[in-house]
């Protein structure tokens, strides 16, 4: 099982490539509501992956609200099938997914050029991370 702040990549479940190379797990309370509220723009390649317990769409909205700029969102259900995909607009209230999701990754607004609904994506540890 995965923990809070680890590091994983985001790849594409036929081919392996990798879309992120250092997603931040977050799975606790604090860094979900956290999100990227106070971090600097994320470089390409890398995000958070905000995680649910179970799928849902409330649970896996996100707000832009102090977050100065763009990013690209990505729902993905519990088996990884991309549900949603979004560009979040600073200092907006809500995004809420078309479809129950458990994981909504965040990164740099480039991500959506390569991501498409119904892809399977799925996640792996980072180079360095020997648990998960």
């Amino acid at each position: 099982m995965r923990r809070s702040g680890q590091i994983v990549q985001l790849r594409r479940r036929l081919t392996g490539e990798i879309l992120l190379a250092r997603l931040r797990w977050c799975s606790s309370f604090g860094c979900r509501l956290r999100g990227l509220w106070l971090r600097p723009i994320p470089d390409r390649g890398e995000g958070l992956v905000l995680v649910e317990p179970a799928e849902s769409r409330l649970a896996t909205a996100i707000h832009m609200l102090f977050v100065p700029f763009p990013i690209s969102v990505v729902w993905l259900d519990s088996g990884g099938r991309v549900v949603d995909t979004r560009l979040a607009l600073p200092w907006r209230p809500m995004y809420l997914p078309r479809a129950p999701a458990r994981y909504a990754v965040e990164a740099a607004p480039t991500l959506l050029e390569r991501v498409s609904l119904g892809e399977e994506l799925a996640f792996v540890p980072a180079a360095g991370n020997t648990d998960g």
